[in-house]
């Protein structure tokens, strides 16, 4: 009698363990099955009807481009001028703090307000994306002011992602981007001191801009690199990544093995050791 007790007593906590990592790993998998489900997640029986905050309709053309009100010139000077000229001037002509902005188009403008990247309060650090301190008309009419001053660069990109395609996004973000942005566009460390920022905070506007007009160290993809097509594939499988599918459980940061090694390491064999060692700790 005394001798079952014992060997139940020796075998109930590694028992234990057992059940409560199966428990923790249905869960785990349950989240992320039902992350699938959730708005902005992709359904591989319907990709190319999927939105993701885009413009809908598989019938469009992929990319359109805004047509600025010129009405908001007037605006955009005045908060082009209270905001933006002590580095880049009072035409944008720029001066020895910052570049010269005319001709770049209203896509390159957009991009850098909209993301908050400027104003720069220090011209000599990589900007870093923050919430924008203009209104959405605001920064349309700085776009408007800036893109008149001379002819030239891209308009901004409206992207129907109902016309894109995700698997063709896959290959093409994985041939041209994820070498910086990493695969599932978290972003990474580069050369020098600078790094590749996450695209999950980024809009279907603000990626297709990206393309087009490279910003910082980013290159810029001409209608000869990237056709408008292939754009809008692009931002498409970028939605997808800010709410992908992690139907085999939780997505860990979507940094890769990194974490998933250490959750295994941490998890697994982490209970193993606990379980050894309590075992032989009895056995003494």
């Amino acid at each position: 009698m005394k001798f079952g007790k014992k060997l139940g007593g020796r075998v109930l906590f590694p028992v234990a363990l057992g059940v409560a990592a199966s428990v923790t790993g249905m869960a785990l998998f349950s989240q992320g099955a039902a992350a699938a489900t959730t708005p902005g997640s992709s359904n591989s029986s319907s990709t190319n009807s999927v939105t993701y905050g885009g413009t809908s309709g598989a019938g469009k053309a992929p990319i359109t481009y805004l047509k600025l009100d010129p009405s908001t010139i007037a605006l955009g000077k005045t908060l082009f001028v209270e905001n933006c000229s002590s580095c880049h001037g009072d035409t944008a002509a720029g001066t020895s703090r910052a570049p010269n902005l005319q001709g770049l188009g209203a896509a390159t403008i957009d991009f850098w307000i909209s993301t908050g990247r400027m104003p720069l309060a220090d011209p000599t650090v990589q900007a870093t994306e923050k919430p924008s301190r203009f209104t959405r008309a605001q920064e349309l009419a700085i776009d408007a002011y800036v893109s008149s001053l001379a002819p030239g660069g891209p308009a901004i990109p409206q992207v129907n992602l109902g016309a894109a395609s995700l698997s063709a996004g896959q290959g093409l973000f994985s041939t041209n981007c994820a070498a910086c942005h990493t695969i599932t566009g978290v972003g990474d460390a580069l050369a020098g001191g600078v790094y590749a920022p996450s695209l999950y905070p980024a809009t279907t506007t603000q990626i297709a801009e990206a393309v087009r007009t490279g910003p910082g160290n980013m290159p810029r993809f001409g209608t000869g690199n990237l056709s408008t097509q292939q754009v809008a594939d692009i931002v498409k499988y970028v939605k997808y990544l800010q709410h992908p599918n992690n139907a085999g459980g939780i997505g860990l940061g979507h940094v890769g093995p990194v974490t998933e090694g250490f959750v295994g390491i941490l998890i697994g064999l982490g209970s193993l050791m606990i379980a050894g060692y309590w075992i032989g700790g009895r056995a003494r």
